[in-house]
């Protein structure tokens, strides 16, 4: 089982006991690429037990990101965990836990198991209320649905502010996300913008030079994200936004390359209302919602045309990022190109089309080469869907979706047959 250890101070002559130990000290971080340190200071005032939701989401990615998975398209290794958490109070960690244990093996389809020991914590300078004032933080990816999200939220606000959070992981997404956010404030009048980017990824390396295994996959990398933006909300006590299409949060297994670990279950009703319960009943701020819970993509492309005009929201959107491949470099193509036949790509060309909107984007599907592809051919979700959408949709594919109680079937199917009906205008 890999053993996993945080520890928040700067001396890695003592890693503790078997496993890997990372290291989250205040200043230069030993283990992390971080404008953070352990204790928050740079995001202001910080609750303590949001603090620790932190910590733990860090050490949960780093584990993650260091235990490489066995996978051919859809079979993935179940692989199992143990993690040691350093907080200030165990005790109101250690009444959650079996709840937190079974979340992460809902978002990433692993075992875990969790520890918490008792640790002081870090001397760090805690800044002033950084964004005095706001109503709202805005989780702002670089992807579409984000973009749209922020869109709306400005336009609701009005003369009020709120705050536009990113988490820089890939260096190369962060000019995208400075741009989105600029084009929000330019596309919709208001007051000046807070946006914050927050440095946060695993150095490829141990302290003492030994590199670490990578995986790439790391669907616990929103938790991280879910955890910061939580914490920036938490300075003011304001509600965190993170905007997705209610489709594709539901996960029905439209593709074989969707089930299981392979499709993302970030936004997911059951996760979100699950960790908002347990971060809450641990003492931390837990206000979160996603705001296009009952929409599809082209719902949204359709709202973010209604607020700002059919062609400026075309180039709006068709500037933002939805595929999720990575391996363009191979091929020497940025890796903010869009495959075009990946899930996350397939939604956003449908998309365009549902909500009659010029698509600008590059897609690598569209060019003329035949080893790109090739490697196209390696990657694309097409031909399953294409599968699923002759068979059509039905009642019964619901019961896959692990809705929350309170969330109706019939509202769960109506929403997945508006998503499948524009995937279907992919295939006139």
């Amino acid at each position: 089982m890999p053993a996993y250890t945080l520890k928040l101070d700067a001396d890695t002559s003592h890693p503790g006991a078997a496993g890997t130990t990372f290291w989250w000290p205040p200043g230069p971080a030993v283990s992390f690429v971080s404008t953070l340190g352990p204790s928050l200071g740079a995001l202001g005032p910080v609750p303590e037990p949001n603090i620790e939701l932190v910590r733990l989401a860090a050490l949960v990615y780093a584990a993650d990101r260091s235990t490489p998975r066995r996978a051919a398209r859809s079979n993935w290794t179940r692989r199992t965990f143990e993690l040691s958490v350093p907080v200030h109070e165990p005790a109101r960690w250690d009444a959650v836990r079996d709840r937190l244990e079974e979340l992460l093996g809902f978002l990433s389809g692993d075992r875990w198991s969790i520890g918490f020991h008792r640790a002081p914590a870090p001397q760090e300078t805690v800044r002033a209320t950084p964004y005095p004032g706001i109503r709202r933080v805005v989780l702002l990816s670089g992807g579409a649905d984000s973009a749209v999200g922020a869109l709306v939220s400005r336009h609701g606000l009005g003369p009020e502010r709120h705050l536009l959070l990113s988490h820089v992981g890939a260096t190369n997404l962060a000019p995208l996300q400075k741009d989105t956010a600029g084009d929000i404030a330019r596309l919709i009048d208001g007051p000046p913008q807070h946006h914050q980017g927050l440095r946060f990824s695993r150095k490829a390396r141990r302290p003492d030079g030994t590199k670490l295994p990578n995986e790439y996959s790391t669907r616990t990398r929103s938790l991280l994200f879910l955890a910061l933006g939580l914490a920036a909300a938490a300075v003011e006590g304001v509600p965190l936004w993170i905007p997705e299409n209610g489709f594709a949060s539901l996960n029905i297994p439209l593709t074989a390359d969707q089930r299981g670990a392979l499709s993302t279950r970030t936004t997911h009703p059951l996760f979100l209302q699950s960790l908002a319960a347990i971060a809450k009943d641990a003492g931390a701020h837990a206000d979160i919602h996603n705001p296009f819970a009952t929409r599809t993509k082209g719902e949204m492309f359709r709202q973010a045309a209604e607020l700002v005009g059919p062609t400026p929201a075309a180039e709006f959107l068709s500037r933002t990022h939805s595929c999720a491949h990575t391996g363009h470099r191979s091929h020497r193509i940025p890796v903010r190109t869009h495959c075009g036949v990946c899930f996350g790509c397939l939604l956003r060309r449908a998309s365009f089309l549902a909500a009659n909107l010029h698509d600008a984007t590059d897609y690598l599907h569209t060019r003329h080469d035949e080893n790109l592809q090739t490697y196209l051919r390696n990657k694309s979700v097409e031909p399953s869907l294409r599968t699923f959408l002759a068979r059509g949709l039905r009642p019964a594919d619901v019961t896959t979706l692990s809705l929350p109680a309170d969330y109706p079937a019939r509202q769960a199917y109506e929403l997945c047959r508006r998503g499948v009906a524009e995937l279907e205008l992919l295939y006139p």
